[in-house]
């Protein structure tokens, strides 16, 4: 009942959240629910509940592994948007609270699902969720991306509707009960139609890396997070992704049963190369500072398929990943959202001299941009460096060597953006708008939490956490 109070209790926040007479208390109920919300994903971190093996929601090993980033991003998001939706007195904040903690609803469902059809649900349910979201700010380019968000979202719905009937149909068809629990299907293994089980999996990838973003899938991305609040893009990077990326190792586990594992892996690896080159070449050529966290969240989504096409000690690497991704992609959509509200624009042609204006944020949006191209000894470093013993390890040195050259070339894209728009003497709008803006406790604790964890992460990384990610690669490489 524990691990299901994960799922109410965001919902039940909803609920509140909509019927709450007044805007300028309402925000409260973000951080209330996120501290609860945290407190219990940890403490089932600690001391995991017992699993049936047919039961559709569950906080398995899978969900153990993740939920609780998920749930620390949230609680620090939540955090710093009490401050934001003051500063955004203009606008009622109803629909905004009451749809964040849904999302968190949903995520949490998501995560704990064990049953296909339900996973699809819980993952479609967080994009709709969204959509309230990234139109906050009520303009003209925030409505073209939250239409561009549900189009292309539309399409992975389709794909990953259409493959959870395939892989339904190569259990039938193999004999099966028509039971759609991971646990059932991967029992049947070798008995699920394998011709059924590829296509099934080609189309639930596609659809579920359409959430992740993963090119050429992507194309959502830089307009959503763009034009979305910082506090939203951080939970579509940090949260949204994430339960993408569970989604596919759900499904993963079915096909390796189903002595397909190899073709997986080769997909995988594929589409997360691709990914990287993709992000490598956008970020080489933006001039949009808030663009370019979207094209680094394209890149490790790359990331994180290449380390799960690794096999067990890739996929641990990936789940480490995932919190330190989540982490340091937090600390800079918050910090990049500062910026962006003190210079009122947001393009190296437009803002530059921000050390003068915000330096607090500057220096950790700078110290983020170091953490999230993989410089020790942040989070990012270890995980990606496990990704890449995980590689070769397996033997695949010349895609080793690709991402190697794909993650100094972010270093390059992000780096020229990071300091043109830092450096330099402000511009006159700037100056003027930083009264606007001041850079408050409220607003710099919650990016510099984030950042700090990620650093604890990388030097310290608890050994709950350590067996946390463990014992997820057993349950999803039974025989490793």
């Amino acid at each position: 009942m524990n691990a299901h109070l994960l799922i109410l209790l965001p919902f039940a926040g909803a609920i509140a959240a909509a019927v709450w007479p007044g805007d300028r208390t309402r925000p409260w109920l973000l951080p209330a629910v996120g501290l609860v919300h945290l407190v219990l994903s940890c403490w089932l971190l600690v001391d995991p509940p017992p699993v049936e093996p047919g039961a559709w929601f569950a906080y398995d090993d899978l969900a153990r592994a993740v939920l609780p980033a998920v749930s620390l991003l949230f609680l620090a998001c939540a955090t710093y948007g009490i401050s934001y939706l003051r500063i955004r007195a203009e606008r009622p904040n109803r629909v905004f609270v009451a749809a964040l903690l849904g999302v968190l609803g949903l995520l949490s469902a998501g995560h704990q699902s064990r049953h296909l059809g339900v996973l699809w649900i819980t993952t479609e349910g967080v994009t709709l969720a969204a959509v309230p979201l990234l139109h906050f700010n009520n303009t003209p380019r925030a409505f073209e991306a939250t239409w561009k968000y549900l189009l292309i979202g539309g399409s992975g719905i389709a794909f990953s509707l259409l493959g959870s009937f395939c892989l339904g149909y190569a259990s039938i068809h193999g004999g099966g009960s028509g039971d759609l629990t991971f646990h059932a299907l991967a029992a049947q293994g070798a008995g699920l139609s394998r011709p059924w089980v590829l296509i099934a999996w080609v189309l639930l990838l596609v659809g579920y890396g359409t959430k992740m973003g993963l090119a050429p899938m992507h194309t959502w991305k830089p307009d959503a997070y763009g034009e979305a609040p910082g506090i939203i893009g951080a939970m579509l990077a940090g949260g949204v992704t994430t339960v993408a990326f569970t989604a596919v190792l759900r499904v993963r586990a079915v096909v390796d049963a189903a002595g397909a594992g190899d073709v997986a892996s080769r997909t995988l690896l594929g589409l997360g190369l691709f990914s990287m080159l993709v992000a490598a070449l956008l970020l080489l050529a933006t001039r949009d500072f808030k663009r370019m966290l979207a094209y680094s969240s394209v890149e490790h989504m790359g990331i994180l398929v290449i380390g799960a096409s690794f096999g067990a000690a890739g996929t641990g690497a990936a789940l480490f990943h995932v919190w330190s991704n989540s982490l340091t992609k937090g600390a800079l959509f918050l910090s990049a959202g500062n910026i962006r509200r003190a210079a009122g624009a947001r393009t190296m042609d437009e803002v530059r001299g921000m050390t003068s204006i915000t330096p607090q944020s500057a220096a950790i949006f700078v110290t983020g941009m170091f953490a999230v191209t993989a410089c020790p000894p942040f989070g990012p470093f270890f995980s990606e460096l496990r990704v890449l013993r995980a590689g070769l390890e397996a033997g695949h040195g010349a895609a080793v060597g690709l991402l190697l050259g794909g993650l100094l070339l972010v270093f390059f894209g992000l780096t020229r953006l990071v300091f043109a728009i830092v450096d330099g003497r402000p511009r006159v709008v700037s100056t003027a708008s930083v009264k606007r803006y001041p850079e408050t406790a409220s607003v710099i604790l919650p990016p510099l939490v984030l950042l700090a964890l990620s650093l604890w992460l990388g030097l310290a990384t608890p050994p709950v956490l350590q067996q946390a990610w463990s014992a997820a690669v057993q349950s999803l490489f039974p025989g490793s």
